[in-house]
């Protein structure tokens, strides 16, 4: 999206909402060739079928990878990222289904083990947010959905995921520039991008010794079906107007952080965070 489009009043009343609705499209193509950076490589993604996990499905299978995309019930967004996937000429395995239920996530890896033979990366991205201002406003069922999806599943996955990845594996997952400088219309999103990135951190001192890298990536604004899904309509028009670049970020600008610290250009970073945040200073 060029700097000068102008994104329209627009909301959605379903979390996660859904990529195709949204105006003008999130854009997710890479903007190079692939170079095999991936090669023989099998990645889960989780939250994979829209936003940044649509973009990082992508731009694996273009540099290689076979993809299994996790995804809670977005149908439509999904068969359009395995179509993405393959016209790259990889393979997509969708996997429907709520990874905050331990079960599944488990089910999710064994599917992937099993049907695409190994697994070599697990991209922890899947979350929900709500707005909650003020905190007293915010209703339970929201709070632990939120927990839940945000937190839980981090554990869940992983620990369904670990027995399964080689020396030479990696963990990523997704927080939030929210977990760093707060966010007063997003107390508790905030509070779960932060458990995220402490257990990224923790993650990556208990399994060193595995060679198994753990790192993770924290987004500024980034044009993805959360913002019309969780924001006000009339507030969508000026998202990410905030940051110094003066506009949201596209799923494209952030999956690029995601290669690099999956491939072996990225191999002595372990328990780190990239910062694609459109130029907002932050204490690491």
């Amino acid at each position: 999206m060029p700097d000068d489009v102008k994104i329209p009043p627009q909301s959605q009343n379903n979390m996660p909402a859904d990529e195709h609705k949204m105006d003008p499209a999130p854009d997710y193509m890479p903007r190079h060739a692939g170079v095999g950076k991936l090669d023989g490589q099998v990645a889960l993604i989780t939250g994979g079928d829209s936003g940044i996990g649509r973009a990082v499905s992508v731009l694996f299978a273009r540099e290689g990878a076979r993809v299994a995309i996790a995804y809670l019930d977005e149908d439509k967004d999904a068969e359009e990222t395995r179509r993405l996937v393959e016209d790259e000429g990889s393979e997509a395995l969708l996997i429907k289904g709520d990874i905050a239920d331990k079960s599944h996530a488990e089910d999710a890896v064994r599917q992937t083990v099993e049907k695409l033979g190994k697994l070599d990366i697990l991209i922890n991205n899947a979350a929900m947010q709500w707005l909650d201002a003020p905190i007293e406003e915010l209703e339970e069922a929201k709070l632990r959905r939120m927990i839940d999806s945000n937190v839980l599943a981090l554990f869940f996955c992983t620990q369904a995921a670990l027995p399964h990845l080689p020396e030479g594996g990696s963990i990523i997952t997704t927080s939030s520039v929210n977990a760093f400088k707060g966010n007063g219309g997003l107390v508790a999103y905030s509070t779960t991008r932060g458990a995220s990135l402490a257990f990224s951190r923790s993650i990556a001192n208990q399994v060193v010794d595995r060679g198994i890298r753990v790192n993770a990536v924290a987004p500024g604004p980034i044009w993805t079906p959360f913002i019309p899904g969780s924001i006000p309509a009339e507030d969508v028009e000026d998202f990410g107007s905030q940051v110094p670049l003066g506009r949201p970020g596209q799923p494209w600008e952030v999956a690029t952080s995601y290669l690099f610290l999956a491939s072996s250009d990225g191999s002595y970073f372990h328990g780190q965070t990239l910062h694609p945040n459109g130029g907002v200073v932050v204490n690491a």
